[in-house]
């Protein structure tokens, strides 16, 4: 299957993603109350071991978090963020040869990041916090902005939509237009179609299935189902039953077009990436001959 075509190379900070393959990017969370793994690497020689972890089994990115952004999560004051993701930014960026992303809504952080030596934004808010777009166009740093209406506290509270891959596919292109108007242009931009973000199961899995739609926005798309309810709700299955259901929707979006899958199980998630990609390219070799 062909999908529309966008920039094959993005630049972040002192690395380059090659985006003419898909890649895995670990979740590293340093918060004590996320959904999954919270609590769990809060300290800084444990987070970076455990990045580190997730470089060896192959992965290309790996995503910082300070603040939870699971339903009903509180929010976190900006210094409080920055105090726990500042010092696991600062060590993996000089230890580790990854792509260190942030994921933060907090101008303060971006910036503080972005000196630091993270290489991209991870926005669940689309830059939508006051100061928040100039902060990220300060950085120079590419972005990826995702779908959610409302804050994580009240998201979930009654979602509808008429047609979810119409509006979902509209947020983003507003977004882009706005990214666009303040100096970040489409090919700094990854989009994130927000699943589990301000949706129902239903929504869900009907946006999954249409998922290749929002490629005509042309720009990569970074996919972040891990041990997700969407998966729970299917199999019903508790929170670490869920690698399986994962392993599935992580197959499904690569062959979707998706070109980032945001996970906590990099090892396992990496074979199913890596034997996509070989197919792939048995194809394109065979082509060839």
């Amino acid at each position: 299957m062909s999908f529309p075509q966008y920039p094959t190379r993005l630049p972040c900070g002192n690395r380059v993603l090659d985006l003419t393959r898909p890649h895995v990017m670990g979740i590293l969370n340093v918060t004590p109350d996320s959904f999954s793994d919270g609590g769990r690497f809060n300290r800084l020689d444990v987070a970076l071991r455990h990045a580190a972890e997730m470089v060896e089994a192959g992965a290309m990115l790996i995503d910082i978090g300070g603040e939870s952004t699971r339903p009903g999560a509180r929010t976190v004051s900006p210094t409080e963020e920055l105090e726990r993701v500042a010092p696991v930014v600062e060590a993996v960026a000089r230890e580790l040869d990854v792509v260190v992303s942030v994921d933060t809504s907090t101008p303060a952080v971006m910036r503080e990041s972005g000196r630091l030596g993270a290489g991209l934004i991870n926005d669940v808010r689309s830059l939508q916090r006051d100061g928040a777009l100039d902060a990220a166009v300060d950085t120079g740093l590419p972005v990826c902005l995702m779908h959610m209406r409302g804050e994580p506290g009240n998201m979930q509270d009654d979602p509808r939509y008429a047609d979810i891959l119409v509006e979902v596919r509209g947020f983003l292109e507003e977004r882009m237009q706005a990214c666009a108007a303040a100096g970040i242009p489409r090919e700094r931009i990854v989009l994130d179609p927000g699943f589990g973000f301000a949706k129902t199961q239903v929504h869900n899995l009907s946006l999954f299935r249409q998922m290749e739609g929002l490629l005509q926005l042309g720009c990569p798309l970074l996919v972040g189902v891990s041990r997700k309810s969407m998966v729970g709700r299917a199999l019903d299955r508790e929170v670490g039953e869920r690698l399986y259901g994962s392993l599935a929707l992580a197959a499904l979006a690569v062959a979707k077009g998706a070109s980032i899958i945001r996970v906590h199980d990099v090892a396992e998630t990496v074979d199913v990436v890596r034997m996509i990609d070989a197919v792939a390219k048995s194809r394109e070799e065979g082509l060839q001959v």
